[in-house]
């Protein structure tokens, strides 16, 4: 009975200790729990020019110091935050959770030719870099430059004052308020310091995101100039096409009105005219099928897979996580990739078409190619610039895994049932045996002619927007 109890109590203790072990080591910025004293983890990430928000280079390219504490690494927890480029990296700094610092000196560095002339560039080009403490972004200026005429002065922050709030047992709030203006002078040395106040707030942790949804926290520049330029275009040009066809739709109308109240022999003896001229030629298949089809399935999967994104980014919280809706918008593409194999097997199989195999490889491949295509050509020009925004060689080869084995496997799926299920083409008119030739067309509906009216309308609205937002700089 003894050596029973004695067992019962060792296993007691061992079960307490690995709770109270589990309760531990799982408060932190993944469960947004802490305790009394715990470390909270100052993340920093990109550092770039204000008026060029894509431009993003690492935060320690420019020559930073770090903190005392021991290195932490990151990893991508979602291959959204791969392929927006967050590169995280532990700032160094001692904090903790309810436990304010006064003002510390963490790091200082010997301000070499090299530092300077780095420094000063970020200045005069208005770099500002961006901070993360639990998963909340926070933003701050690197420096400030005066020009008195004669020479330039460069100024940068060398005190970084965070203001922290929390509720119950997690952080809601975090502040940047950047101080200690400090003079570039090559050859001298600059001390970076930090210091933590931490404060109660009544903000609860699910509202804790709100003030970055306000307008007034980023001071968004609506250009209602380029909105009405724009809207005004569409109308004009939705406008005139309605015209033109509402006058050829009723001139044909009529002459086919009139055309009933004749008899036979004057009906056929006469010519064709207006629509009656292409009836039947409408419904031929196209010259390029497998192309068509694939084009048609990938509209629809990008369709459905842009209307359950704004679905779920109006229902959920898709924007407190970092690339958390680009993954999401992944997983979608992927798990619906029988939606583009059956409505583009489907129109395949209905046009005639037996190269089935072809076209599903086709059009699981044609979207994920482009795409591909144009992202590898950014992402050279990111290596070689040294930016953020390089996608990294092991997150492409997951994406190239995800289409060759995910992808392609379920549009093989969805187009055999849309082959299956699809059934004749039924048309409502006969399709001519000979198709009908093509007359002469005028100069201006040569399509040179036509790709050139038709762009400027995007031509024109990207043009006031790019110039509206570089006017400043």
């Amino acid at each position: 009975m003894n050596l029973r109890m004695l067992i019962d109590r060792r296993c007691t203790c061992v079960l307490l200790l690995c709770l109270s072990h589990y309760i531990v080591t799982t408060a932190d910025e993944h469960t947004h729990t802490y305790n009394d004293g715990e470390e909270v983890v100052l993340w920093m990430n990109t550092v770039g020019p204000y008026h060029n928000r894509q431009e993003t280079y690492s935060y320690f390219s420019l020559p930073f110091c770090k903190g005392p504490k021991e290195a932490i690494g990151h990893y991508h927890e979602t291959i959204g935050e791969a392929l927006q480029g967050v590169e995280l990296e532990f700032s160094g700094l001692d904090i903790s959770f309810k436990d304010p610092t006064m003002k510390r000196v963490y790091c200082s560095i010997e301000m070499s030719e090299a530092k300077f002339k780095a420094f000063t560039y970020a200045i005069r080009n208005h770099y500002w870099y961006q901070l993360y403490v639990d998963d909340l972004p926070i933003w701050g200026i690197v420096g400030e430059f005066e020009d008195n005429g004669e020479e330039k002065s460069y100024f940068i922050w060398a005190h970084k004052k965070f203001d922290i709030g929390y509720f119950d047992n997690r952080i809601v709030e975090v502040n940047l308020t950047s101080e200690g203006k400090t003079k570039l002078v090559q050859g001298e040395s600059i001390s970076f310091s930090y210091q933590v106040h931490w404060r109660a707030s009544s903000v609860p942790f699910n509202l804790r995101f709100d003030k970055y949804l306000d307008p007034n926290f980023f001071q968004h520049r609506i250009h209602w100039f380029s909105i009405f330029n724009s809207f005004m275009m569409v109308i004009f040009l939705v406008g005139l096409v309605t015209m033109i066809l509402l006058r050829t739709l009723r001139k044909d109308y009529a002459r086919y009105t009139k055309e009933a109240e004749l008899d036979d022999l004057e009906r056929d003896l006469g010519d064709e005219y207006g629509w009656k001229q292409v009836h039947g030629d409408v419904f031929r298949a196209p010259t390029y099928p497998i192309i068509f089809s694939s084009i048609i399935g990938t509209g629809c999967q990008i369709m459905f897979v842009a209307s359950v994104c704004i679905l779920l980014a109006i229902v959920g919280d898709y924007y407190q996580q970092r690339g958390t809706l680009l993954s999401t918008a992944i997983f979608l593409y992927a798990t619906t990739s029988p939606v583009n194999g059956y409505c583009g097997g489907a129109l395949y199989s209905r046009l005639g078409g037996k190269e089935w195999i072809k076209q599903t490889v086709v059009g699981s491949l044609l979207f994920p190619t482009m795409i591909s295509t144009t992202v590898i050509i950014i992402n050279f020009v990111a290596i070689y610039y040294h930016a953020s925004r390089a996608i990294p060689f092991a997150t492409m080869v997951v994406v190239a895994c995800i289409c060759l084995f995910v992808v392609l496997p379920l549009n093989l799926v969805g187009a055999i049932l849309g082959r299956n299920l699809s059934g004749s083409a039924e048309v409502p008119c006969r399709v001519n045996t000979v198709p009908r030739p093509i007359p002469e067309k005028k100069w201006f509906m040569e399509p040179a002619i036509i790709m050139l009216l038709g762009g400027i309308l995007p031509f024109g609205s990207i043009f006031i927007e790019v110039l509206v937002n570089f006017y400043p700089i």
